[in-house]
């Protein structure tokens, strides 16, 4: 199976550190997530985070936005994601941690689907699915470094 053998030598993270600070914006936050796991990508909400919700687009944050002005919460630190964690602890872990409330969306052809139905997987599982429905023939790194995750018109 080649798209197997891609992910499995390409995507072999285990664990990658994100650095939350009000300075911040959520565009950097998404980039740095996006390196790591390409076809995932998180939005940053103004709602409060709740896992058997999704949260409307209308209330999706801009992406020049300072993490000051997104969070509840305003202590600095850093959040270690495992690609083995599910989607909802790492939710729900930037939730209560630093007030963000975010969610992940998976990359579908060229579509970003929410993960809320599919939350208990785990972000590794996310992230290979992503590369089985795009394709899975591309270098992930590669076309991270080349998708725009800012485009909403390719929300569902």
């Amino acid at each position: 199976m080649l798209s197997q053998e891609i992910i499995s030598t390409t995507y072999n993270i285990s664990t990658m550190e994100i650095v939350i600070n009000d300075s911040k914006t959520v565009s950097e936050l998404q980039k740095q997530f996006n390196k790591e796991f390409p076809y995932l990508k998180i939005e940053f909400f103004d709602t409060p985070y709740n896992s058997e919700q999704s949260a409307p687009k209308s209330k999706m944050y801009s992406h020049d936005k300072k993490l000051s002005l997104c969070r509840k919460k305003h202590n600095d630190g850093k959040v270690d994601i495992d690609k083995n964690v599910t989607v909802a602890h790492f939710e729900r872990e930037l939730w209560e941690s630093y007030g963000l409330s975010v969610q992940v969306f998976r990359k579908s052809g060229n579509l970003w689907i929410e993960t809320s139905l599919t939350d208990s997987w785990t972000l590794d599982r996310q992230n290979k699915e992503g590369f089985e429905m795009s394709g899975g023939h591309k270098n992930p790194y590669k076309e991270a470094e080349e998708t725009d995750i800012t485009d909403r018109d390719k929300w569902e």
